[in-house]
Parts: structure tokens; C-alpha cells; sequence
């Protein structure tokens, strides 16, 4: 089944995403521009949200790395 139908693989693709886009912020922030709209502007959304919220980003990563490994 493709990830965006299964809800559960869905928010795990979210996650990941946002994971991603504040990693890659991190390291090149040229490529996540502030200025952008658009669809290249939610790359920068998903970007503050990671640095926002990166406890609870983090928690979920944990959650669902504990979930694929022992209830699938």
C-alpha cells in the first residue's frame, strides 16, 4: 500500500520530511531560503517547524522507529 493512504506511514513521511528539510537547513542554509514561495517555500516551513518543535519531532521519530521495529 502506498504511503499516503496508510495513515500511520503517512505521518511517518511527514516526520521524516520535516526531519530532512531542518537537517538540511542546518547545514546549507542558502538552500532553504527565507524568500521563497510556493512549493520550494514549504521546505522552509517544514524547516522552522523541525527547529521549532524538535523535541516533539524528535519523540515522534523515536515512536515510530520503536513502532516499525517491534509491531510490524
Amino acid at each position: 500500500m502506498s504511503a499516503l493512504f496508510d495513515f500511520k506511514s503517512l505521518i511517518i513521511v511527514i516526520v521524516l520530511f520535516i526531519c530532512c528539510c531542518s537537517y538540511i537547513r542546518h547545514l546549507r542554509p542558502s538552500m532553504v531560503n527565507s524568500k521563497t514561495e510556493g512549493f520550494t517555500g514549504l521546505f522552509r516551513k517544514a524547516a522552522v517547524i523541525g527547529d521549532r518543535l524538535s523535541p516533539y519531532v524528535a519523540l515522534a521519530c523515536v515512536i515510530s522507529a520503536i513502532t516499525t521495529l517491534f509491531f510490524r
